[in-house]
């Protein structure tokens, strides 16, 4: 008879281990492989899924605008507007739109044209209308397709935010990096497959919650890593005084043993994650301080990001060091830049958000191009949601600010695979309803997804009975944004 204390302490997973283990080998392995997909059962490295088909982008660059950018400022001109200011948005146009807190209480909606002028630029198609605030973005506009009929489901930051990261808006799912490393694997031994760099922007910031990289039901290993912008990139990459490389080694082999040992028992598919993250770990105290030394970079390469990026934690540098971490091999790097949500003093907090991501991002995308990166490299460039063509509060013509507007908002994409120098879909001429094209964010995860090689509807992890993905039950592919 089993004694209380086995019985207290058989716990749910192991319950089901000794039950498995009257079941056939050839049983008891399959079982163990649908626990846990994607992990090799030998030696805890990461087993990438594999793509479907022949993929356009081997890894994937995303700048997410954290805040919400202005699409009427930057990408969709409605020059028309002007005859519009300061008369209330018609009913008609807003059609019982569902309002935030910060503007439910307003009598009136005001029209807040754009101060700012455009620019058409000869980009090879159909013409890309950019405004003043990004001339050397305009400069590369051959480069983008720009998406002018985004929408999405949520009107608050945080909920819009893991929507936009990671298909849901409840938290606890996988985040799109999580996605692309679970699916495409690691293409380079010292370092993770998935980083994130975080720049301080300017005006009202947003928290930024690790969940938003974050790998949800996924194993541990597709996480995003952080790399901080003071100090030591990561946590604890140098040795305690004292720790030599020898003793390090000596101590790890030693805590392996163990989680392997702890592993024949349990049968717990983390603990194999947890070894590979220490091996991990152990490495990346030697290839870590090598990625952000950029004393072997050219004055040419200064030149073309600007004396910005010389400073850590600047999103000039941020874009330096995605460039390097791309050379490197690292599938999925996200960029956050803070700051984008200007409810007041639109034109001076814009102007300097502009300033500040610019000439990187141009810089980005020709130094891709000039390396022979951009071919399979993807660029994603967007924010959570848009904002309104109404001012919220008070309006004059050189100080106003946009509430959030989720039905129409505009991102772009570059590189592998791209449509290149296209514009994609229409807004009304009063910027705030699409009158063609729309595109879902799970429509725009799908045809990232294809451009990595995965079929959306196939990329899946089952988790507590269900087959999970990226895009849950929705999505399509959008074949106008392909080359």
């Amino acid at each position: 008879m089993p004694q209380l204390d086995d019985l207290l302490a058989l716990t749910r997973r192991r319950f089901f281990t000794r039950s498995a283990q009257g079941l056939s080998a050839a049983l008891g392995a399959t079982a163990l492989a649908a626990s846990s997909p994607g992990l090799s059962r030998t030696n805890g490295d990461p087993a990438p899924v594999g793509t479907h088909f022949a993929p356009k982008a081997k890894r994937v660059i995303y700048l997410h605008m954290e805040g919400g950018p202005s699409q009427l400022d930057l990408f969709d001109h409605k020059p028309r507007l002007h005859e519009w200011y300061d008369k209330d948005l018609p009913d008609s146009v807003r059609s019982g739109q569902r309002l935030t807190g910060m503007t439910s209480g307003q009598t009136r909606f005001p029209i807040a044209p754009s101060m700012f002028r455009f620019t058409r630029h000869d980009n090879g198609g159909d013409g890309a209308e950019i405004s003043e605030l990004m001339p050397h973005l305009g400069s590369v506009a051959s480069e983008l397709c720009i998406v002018r009929s985004m929408h999405t489901e949520a009107i608050n930051h945080e909920p819009a935010i893991t929507f936009v990261q990671t298909g849901n808006q409840q938290p606890g799912r996988p985040s799109f990096g999580s996605w692309a490393s679970y699916g495409l694997g690691s293409d380079n031994h010292d370092l993770p497959t998935f980083c994130v760099l975080i720049t301080q922007g300017y005006g009202n910031m947003q928290a930024l919650a690790a969940r938003f990289w974050g790998n949800g039901f996924l194993p541990g290993q597709h996480q995003g890593c952080k790399l901080r912008s003071s100090g030591d990139p990561v946590l604890f990459l140098q040795d305690p005084p004292g720790v030599s490389r020898v003793d390090r080694r000596a101590m790890l082999d030693f805590v392996n043993a163990l989680g392997r040992a702890e592993h024949e028992r349990a049968l717990d598919p983390e603990i194999e994650t947890r070894i590979a993250q220490q091996e991990m770990a152990f490495r990346m105290q030697m290839s870590v301080p090598e990625l952000v030394d950029l004393s072997t970079e050219t004055d040419s390469t200064w030149r073309l990001y600007g004396e910005e990026a010389k400073k850590p934690g600047t999103f000039a540098s941020s874009c330096l060091l995605a460039r390097r971490l791309c050379e490197r091999g690292v599938r999925f790097v996200q960029l956050y830049m803070r700051g984008w949500d200007q409810h007041g003093n639109l034109p001076n907090e814009m102007r300097q958000q502009c300033t500040a991501v610019d000439q990187p991002i141009a810089a980005l995308l020709t130094d891709l191009r000039r390396r022979g990166l951009l071919d399979d490299t993807l660029v994603v460039w967007g924010g959570e949601f848009g904002r309104t063509v109404y001012s919220q509060g008070g309006l004059a013509r050189d100080n106003y600010g946009r509430d959030h507007h989720p039905r129409c908002f505009s991102m772009w994409l570059a590189g592998a695979g791209v449509r290149r120098g296209h514009t994609h879909g229409e807004t009304c001429d009063h910027g705030y309803n699409i009158v063609r094209d729309p595109v879902s964010v799970h429509d725009l995860h799908a045809t990232l997804l294809h451009l990595l090689g995965f079929d959306h509807e196939r990329l899946t992890y089952r988790h507590q009975g269900r087959d999970y993905r990226l895009t849950d039950v929705f999505g399509r592919v959008v074949k106008e944004l392909l080359a």
